[in-house]
């Protein structure tokens, strides 16, 4: 299933938990090169509310699938397991090492168990549930869900407007729940991944530094990086990029829906349910070996992977 692919090293864990610090260490070391494993790096022209890495250190250590579409479009888990299989390929050919880094851990399910064969997105049916969801809100839509597939309404946060609407489109397609094809076997080819994640030993302290790191994307320039896409006049608040969470809340202060208080409140909040949501996922994905974010034992600990998987030439 996995055409011969040796193991890839996986860096992940929630946000804010220093999985690109640990992964510049390693390249200190190491000749390695970084797969984004992040469903927002790849937009260009959002760069400061993407935590993307600056300039100088995407030129010291180079990285993939950062900067691969206009905020126009969109991106899936399909597409990441086909552009990551070619980043590896091309990075191994090099007699290099590819590292994967981010927290989308969607992508890392698909590129390490495989998809189950499900439609293409469909844009009609997309704009009309989000009409819906203008004119009714999205807890009519997440009730709806829970009639026709209550599986994945209970995998499926209430507030996570994306899978909802993907959920409900995929039934719209097919005439059958989502959470039943998923439950099929796997069609997209599989690589074989060794995941480590960067979980934080004190919350509290995971949401100061989340509320730390958003004001100082604001000092940055955040609010003027949604400013100038806002004005570009070809994107909207709908569309996927513009969804990611800081983007959207500075977006609906920009439109007059909020004061900024309330918008930064939102956007810190959003981001503490987003780290929340990830830790659950990686309390259930036995594959994944949990380190300690804040020990110094996370890069010896990698660094071994990183020899295993032919780090030691």
């Amino acid at each position: 299933m996995n055409d011969g692919f040796p193991p890839c090293v996986c860096i992940t864990g929630p946000t804010a938990c220093g999985k690109t610090d640990l992964a510049l260490a390693l390249a200190e070391q190491f000749p390695l090169e970084v797969i984004s494993m992040d469903s927002a790096m790849v937009y260009r022209g959002m760069d400061i509310g993407t935590a993307k890495p600056s300039p100088d250190i995407l030129a010291e250590v180079p990285h993939h699938l950062v900067d691969i579409l206009a905020p126009t479009e969109s991106y899936s888990a399909g597409r990441f397991t086909v552009d990551a299989r070619e980043a590896v390929e091309r990075i191994r050919s090099r007699g290099r090492l590819p590292v994967l880094v981010g927290g989308t851990l969607l992508y890392l399910r698909a590129l390490r168990d495989g998809l189950a064969a499900l439609p293409r997105a469909n844009s009609a049916i997309r704009r009309r549930l989000d009409r819906e969801a203008e004119l009714f809100g999205w807890e009519s839509l997440y009730n709806r869900l829970e009639k026709v597939d209550a599986a994945a309404a209970g995998r499926i946060s209430p507030k996570d407007r994306q899978r909802i609407q993907r959920a409900l489109e995929v039934y719209e397609l097919t005439g059958e729940p989502i959470s039943a094809l998923q439950s099929r076997e796997r069609f997209e080819p599989r690589m074989p991944v060794r995941a480590v994640a960067l979980v934080p030993s004190d919350r509290g302290r995971l949401a100061e530094r989340i509320e730390r790191r958003f004001d100082a994307m604001v000092e940055a320039g955040f609010v003027d990086e949604v400013k100038a896409l806002r004005e570009r006049g070809d994107l909207d608040p709908a569309m996927p990029s513009m969804r990611t969470i800081g983007y959207r809340q500075v977006w609906s202060h920009l439109d007059g829906d909020c004061d900024w208080a309330e918008a930064r409140s939102k956007a810190i909040a959003a981001t503490r349910q987003l780290a929340k949501r990830q830790l659950t996922w990686l309390r259930s994905d036995k594959a994944t070996r949990q380190l300690p974010a804040d020990a110094p034992g996370a890069w010896e600990f990698t660094a071994c992977l990183m020899n295993e998987y032919g780090g030691n030439r």
